[in-house]
């Protein structure tokens, strides 16, 4: 069994998250979602809830039985130990991304050697599309159809309401 963890903090789940775990699903026997929880990027929702969205979100996909949607702690490579998994997926949406996400790659492999980290895209049409642009959004009150899983874009007006 072939076994990939696509971890973040997925504050909130987006359609480009989403096409990312759909090829992911192609790749891999398992894919775990690994939702942070100790992230420096100091959520907007708790865990509990960006687990409830990814779930509800991929409910209805064909892929759906392939994923397993978790959260953790600490080192990602220590949860990928204790997983088996062989690879961590990270998704690249621009040039931009690169760097940071190279630089991640190189020190899980310091750190556990046998990881290999896969880079896949979203589609083209969704490659613009980040949490930090979905919350700001919400926020402003802009439409979220074309961003966000329907659930998702329910909570995230609920959310902005209240403030």
């Amino acid at each position: 069994m072939r076994r990939a963890i696509y971890p973040g903090t997925f504050d909130p789940v987006t359609l480009g998250h989403l096409d990312v775990l759909a090829r992911a699903a192609r790749l891999f026997d398992e894919v775990i979602v690994a939702v942070a929880e100790d992230s420096s990027k100091n959520p907007t929702f708790p865990t509990a809830l960006r687990i409830q969205l990814l779930q509800e979100s991929i409910r209805h996909e064909p892929w759906a039985p392939q994923i397993q949607v978790t959260s953790f702690h600490g080192l990602l490579v220590e949860f990928a130990r204790q997983k088996k998994a062989v690879a961590v997926i990270r998704g690249l949406r621009a040039v931009s991304d690169f760097e940071y996400e190279f630089q991640l790659a190189l020190t899980n492999r310091r750190l556990h050697p046998d990881l290999e980290s896969v880079f896949l895209m979203p589609r083209e049409t969704l490659s613009f599309i980040s949490s930090q642009l979905v919350r700001e959004l919400a926020r402003l009150g802009a439409p979220l159809e074309d961003f966000v899983p329907p659930s998702t874009a329910t909570t995230l007006r609920q959310h902005f309401l209240k403030k």
